[in-house]
Parts: C-alpha cells; sequence; structure tokens
C-alpha cells in the first residue's frame, strides 16, 4: 500500500495527468476534509482584511481555494458514477453534509457577499473587462439565489435544504443503479426465447454468462443488453418480463429500501421550501433564473407550441404501427413492449434496412476516427492518443493540439457499458481553462458513454444513436475544451445558462447524416467498406420516421418536470397526478399501471435538470437554427467554422448565450429550422 497517491496531492500540479489506479481510496475522505478547512481559512483571511477589495485580494483567492477543493471532490465524483465500488459509496455519503454545508456557508456569508458588493461599487469595477464585470454580477445574483439576504433562521434552513437534497440526489442515483445491476435473466444455450435476436447480441450475453463461468446467457438492464431485446425478440413474453424489469425500477416493485418515491416526493417538498425561502412561488421559478426562458409560463407554452405540431405526426406513426402489428406480425393487442419491435420491423419493411445491418458500418475506430478529422478540419486541431493512467483498461485518453502543435486541452473516453458504472451518457470537466500566475492551466474532459463492448476480436458495433450520442458529447467536451478564456466562472460551460448549454452538442449531432460525413465515420465490420449510397439515402429517407413520436415523447418529459416544479405545494400523489395530466394533454402511448418512469428519472432528481429538462427541446432550436448555416455555406466551410469557435465555443459564458448566438447567426433564432429538420413543415 506504501505506492498508493495520497488525492490531496493532485492540486500540487494539475497539469500533471490524475495517476487513477495509484490513487488511495483511504486518503479521499481526509483529503477533502483538509481541503473544506482550507477554503473556510481562505475566506475566513479575506473577510478580516480592512482593506479595499480588489480581484486579486477578493476573487482570486476564493477562486483558487474553491477550485482545489472542487477539482478532489469531483474525481471522487467521478469515480463513484464509473466505478462504483461499497467503500467509494460510504466515503462520498460520508462527505456530501460537510461538501454541501461549506457551500452553503460561503453563499450565504453576509461579509463575504458584502465584499463583492463593495468591489462592484468600486471605481476600479468599471475599468474591469466585460468579463471579469459579468464574473461579479454573476456572483452577486448566486449570494441571493444561495441565501445570503436571509435572516439567520432562513439561512439555517436553507443550509438544511441543502444538506438534505445532496443527500438524497445521491441515494436516488444508488437506488436506480443497485436495482439495475441486480436484475439478470439467465437463459440455456437451446432456449428458443431468443429468436430474432441478433448474432453479435447473442454472442455478448453469451460472453456476459461465460464470464460467471456459466452457460447460456445473461442479460441486463444495461441498455446495450435491454434495447435489442426491444427491437429484436420476437418472444413478447420475453420483452414483457424485460420492459417490467426495466421502468420498475427502484420502485415499490423493489427490494425494501430502493423505492425512490419517497425521495421524489421529499426533493419536491424541499425544492418548494428552498422557493418560498427566496421569496419565488415555486422552484421553476427560482431554477429560471439563471437560464434563458424568462419564466414557466414561457416555457409551458413553447412546449404546448411544439406538441401541437408534433404530436398530429405521433398520432399517425401510433395508427401505422398498431395497423402494422395487427395486419403483418399478428400482434392483436399492442402494448408498450411491442412498439420498438414493430417499429423496428416496419423500419426494416418501409426502407429495407435495419438498424443491425447498419451498426456493420459503425465501427467505434472507425467513428471516432471521422469524428476527430470533422472537427480537426472545422477547428484547425490536431487530436492524438496518448498513453495515460486510467480507471478501467478500456478508458483511452487523447490531447487537443492547436495548429502550431501546442497542446491546449485533454480527454478521456470511457465508452463500454458495465457494472458499477452509472447508466446513460454524458460529459464532465476534470479541470477547466484558466489563468494561474501567468500560465494557462489545460482543460480537460470525461466523456462517458454506455456502448457495448468489443466482443471476441471485432471491435465495439454502434448503433446509428450511438453515434449521434458520441457526437452530441463531444460537443459539450469541445465546449468545455476549446474556449479560450481564462476567468474560472466563465471557461468552458461555466457561466452558461443552462437551456444554451445543450446547443454545441445538439450541434454535432446534425453533422452525422451528411454524406461526406459519412464516408469519415464507417467502415464495415468485415469487409472495411465505407457505407454504400443506397443504404445511407435510406437513413436520411428514413431520418424522420418516428420524429413525431420521439418529439412528444420528449415533449411530455420536459412538460411534466416543469408542471412539476411549478406546483406551490407538492403532495404525495402529485407525482402520478402531473404525469397523467401530461399524458392525457400530449402523448400518444400510453405505458401499463405499473410503470414507474417518475423512479428513474435522474435528469431532474439526481442530474441538476430540474425544471429545466425543456433546455434539450430549447436548445435543439438553437443548435437546429445555427447548423442551417452551415447548410447554406458548406457543411465544412471553414470560414462558418471558426465563426462558430469565435463566437460560440471560444466564448463560454463571458456573455449571455443569445448574443453569442445572434453573433454567430446574425439574427435571434427561429423554431422554423427544427420543425424542417423533423419534417413538421415543408422545406424552403
Amino acid at each position: 500500500m506504501s505506492d498508493l497517491i495520497n488525492i490531496l496531492s493532485i492540486i500540487d500540479d494539475k497539469s500533471q495527468l490524475i495517476n487513477f489506479p495509484k490513487l488511495d481510496p483511504n486518503s479521499f475522505k481526509p483529503a477533502v476534509l483538509t481541503l473544506i478547512q482550507r477554503l473556510k481559512d481562505t475566506v475566513k483571511a479575506v473577510k478580516s482584511s480592512n482593506r479595499e477589495p480588489t480581484w486579486d485580494t477578493l476573487v482570486t483567492p476564493i477562486e483558487d481555494a474553491s477550485e482545489n477543493l472542487s477539482y478532489v471532490w469531483s474525481v471522487v465524483e467521478h469515480l463513484n458514477s464509473v466505478a462504483d465500488t461499497p467503500e467509494l459509496r460510504v466515503t462520498i455519503n460520508e462527505l456530501l453534509p460537510p461538501i454541501s454545508e461549506v457551500f452553503s456557508e460561503l453563499g450565504m456569508d453576509e461579509k463575504l457577499y458584502a465584499k463583492y458588493k463593495a468591489l462592484k461599487a468600486e471605481k476600479a469595477f468599471e475599468k474591469f473587462s466585460a468579463t471579469r464585470q459579468r464574473v461579479i454580477n454573476k456572483e452577486l445574483e448566486g449570494f441571493v439565489l444561495a441565501g445570503a439576504e436571509l435572516d439567520e433562521p432562513g439561512k439555517k434552513k436553507m443550509a438544511d435544504i441543502n444538506r438534505e437534497e445532496a443527500e438524497l440526489s445521491q441515494k436516488f442515483s444508488e437506488n436506480l443503479l443497485d436495482c439495475t445491476n441486480e436484475f439478470a435473466l439467465y437463459l440455456p444455450e437451446d432456449t428458443d426465447e431468443l429468436k430474432g435476436v441478433p448474432e453479435a447480441e447473442l454472442h455478448l450475453f453469451a460472453q456476459q454468462a461465460a464470464a460467471e463461468g456459466a452457460k447460456g446467457y445473461k442479460i441486463t438492464l444495461h441498455m446495450p443488453n435491454y434495447l435489442p431485446i426491444m427491437q429484436y425478440a420476437e418472444d413478447r413474453d420475453l420483452r414483457e418480463k424485460m420492459y417490467h424489469a426495466y421502468v420498475t425500477r427502484a420502485s415499490d416493485f423493489s427490494p425494501a429500501g430502493k423505492d425512490n418515491l419517497p425521495i421524489i416526493n421529499r426533493l419536491l417538498e424541499l425544492r418548494v421550501e428552498d422557493a418560498h425561502l427566496l421569496g419565488y412561488k415555486n422552484f421553476a421559478e427560482v431554477s429560471l433564473v439563471r437560464k434563458m426562458a424568462e419564466s414557466p409560463e414561457q416555457v409551458v407554452s413553447f412546449l404546448r407550441e411544439l406538441a401541437a405540431k408534433a404530436k398530429p405526426a405521433a398520432e399517425k406513426e401510433m395508427e401505422e404501427l398498431i395497423d402494422y402489428g395487427r395486419n403483418q406480425l399478428g400482434i392483436k393487442d399492442v402494448q408498450t413492449w411491442d412498439l420498438s419491435f414493430i417499429s423496428e420491423k416496419l423500419r426494416e419493411a418501409k426502407f429495407s434496412y435495419s438498424e443491425n445491418e447498419v451498426k456493420q458500418y459503425f465501427t467505434e475506430p472507425a467513428v471516432l476516427k471521422g469524428m476527430f478529422g470533422l472537427v480537426e478540419k472545422m477547428f484547425s486541431i490536431k487530436i492524438k492518443e496518448k498513453k495515460a493512467p486510467v480507471w478501467n483498461d478500456d478508458v483511452k485518453f487523447f490531447v487537443i493540439e492547436d495548429k502550431e502543435g501546442k497542446e491546449i486541452a485533454g480527454f478521456y473516453m470511457d465508452l463500454y457499458a458495465r457494472s458499477g458504472k452509472r447508466g446513460g451518457a454524458w460529459m464532465n470537466d476534470q479541470i477547466s481553462r484558466r489563468e494561474v500566475n501567468g500560465k494557462i492551466q489545460k482543460p480537460i474532459a470525461y466523456l462517458v458513454c454506455n456502448f457495448a463492448a468489443p466482443v471476441g476480436d471485432n471491435p465495439s458495433l454502434l448503433t446509428l444513436r450511438d453515434v449521434e450520442t458520441i457526437f452530441h458529447e463531444f460537443g459539450h467536451g469541445l465546449h468545455h475544451m476549446l474556449t479560450r478564456q481564462t476567468e474560472l466562472a466563465v471557461s468552458g460551460i461555466s457561466g452558461v445558462e443552462w437551456d444554451a448549454v445543450e446547443m454545441p452538442s445538439q450541434f454535432m449531432e446534425n453533422f452525422v447524416l451528411n454524406w461526406d460525413v459519412m464516408q469519415t465515420i464507417t467502415h464495415h465490420v468485415k469487409t472495411g467498406k465505407t457505407m454504400p449510397r443506397e443504404l445511407f439515402d435510406k437513413l436520411v429517407a428514413a431520418k424522420n420516421y418516428g420524429a413525431g413520436m420521439a418529439n412528444v415523447r420528449q415533449i411530455e418529459f420536459a412538460l411534466f418536470d416543469m408542471l412539476l416544479h411549478m406546483d406551490t405545494h407538492p403532495e404525495k400523489d402529485t407525482v402520478n397526478k402531473i404525469l397523467n395530466e401530461v399524458r392525457k394533454e400530449v402523448a400518444i402511448a400510453f405505458p401499463p399501471e405499473y410503470n414507474r418512469f417518475a423512479n428513474s428519472f435522474s435528469h431532474i432528481f439526481a442530474g441538476g435538470y430540474a425544471a429545466g429538462y425543456y433546455s434539450y427541446k430549447w436548445a435543439e432550436v438553437l443548435s437546429a437554427d445555427a447548423f442551417s448555416l452551415f447548410q447554406e455555406k458548406g457543411i465544412f466551410n471553414p470560414v462558418v467554422g471558426n465563426k462558430w469557435l469565435d463566437e460560440v465555443l471560444s466564448r463560454g459564458g463571458s456573455r449571455p448565450a443569445m448574443e453569442s448566438f445572434v453573433a454567430f447567426r446574425g439574427r435571434k433564432p427561429s423554431v422554423d429550422a427544427l420543425l424542417r429538420q423533423y419534417g413538421l413543415v415543408e422545406s424552403k
């Protein structure tokens, strides 16, 4: 154990890559507690100074101490999300209260708040750059939202709310991960239940069973297992069994103590208390203070307008699915667990291709090589793989170089699903670009997905949706890594309005179904050939297949989230009541009574998207409109590419997102481009 590294040492030189395998888990708790105390000591020293505050005596020391704590804590949290262990989980839960407490105290500190107000009142403030002025103004806004203007009982109440919310969100995630990991379905080698499932998935299931010394097949609820069953398994009973297990995770159907509904109800109560303490009617109003949208009512109106455009198309699609299921597949009573299966069969019939056929071209190495080549051309950068110590052997590390060959950023890619890893896909920052003692600190990002791992000698094969997902997360990564900001508070995605933060990520998705790009991201797993034009044309023709249903489903989630957080006095039946009302209004697919969707809605109960899930649709309008300029001027037009880099990616949160959009597009956004993309209005 003597060769293990104390995690506290990683703050000594942040330019050095973290030696993940050597980190001593026993050092996590004392290191974080030490940095919490250092932050408190720094705040105390800043407040005790009688000198007039300056940027260097106020902002810099607070940022230095906060960054050190956040840097170490983010590493611990990251490991918890990609390599969960019982020991690490205990550490996280022991540290959540003191972490929550120190940041609550920081945000509510009246004397520190007064220092920032005094700095703004100084004549020197007028000479600050626009970026630094924005940082100070945002800090002042943050103090108000954190409760700095509350009386002492109010501050204590707010601190208690923050602590309990953090603990509940962590428990929500733990329950969901546990219930996902604890399910396994074992089938014998000679089973007929897997008829219709592609060979690659059968090999994966067999590989999972063999890893446990078992024969036959092991099927889990991780997406690379679950989705192929729902799409291809001809056995309806198997599909329903998997569906039931998936939609009842962390619910009253789960083992004692794993039901997330009590957590949800308590989180809603706490969020309303938070809002009322700050003088707002509901939590939705609090959430929107730092977003582009002006009010909850505006968001609801926006979502309902989109629903009105999408629902007629969705209803036609559903009618077609039901007819095809009944008349061609013999499914007389089409249920929710039949929809993916029927949809895949109908796709094959209408467009003469299957997702499995497409997957053979999307080998992971080809997708990454093509995606990297695209952004290298667009932004005059180079991406190179570099050896680095990682937390799992499947993880890769890359660096980004500018046109002079200078390293400007780095990122880790952890792409495969595995036990102990949280589901979904995300980008997280390890460290942000910042000027420290005259030197530029290079940003580093984590890009995490849950794709199917390679089977045997074959590389990982991705679905079209997987490809769009990695482009999406890489868009977030570029936003973080290609920033040119040097102030921590507005570097990368920091300080960007939450409903605009998805714009660069969704923007990148638009490149996938472009013929020239497709030639660079495909390489057939057996023949090595790129995707033929005939298959590509089928993909394009099918691009809006199911778009109406997909849109109303996302609108359903977003409207549920917003209305839920507009409730001023949530009760125990509020979740189901609002969800049922929203489904009656916008949904076209109605799940069985046992479906417990909300219990796994991590985005809003454990992921920072509370009263903000609408951001995906909101930012989709921005990204579609922005991409339309590339369509007008040329996909690989370097002038447009540099303009996107200069006016959006590099700006971070240094100015309002709307200003960045207008600077790039030359006008305010229009919903027309998005509606045209989905075929909901005719192209001009």
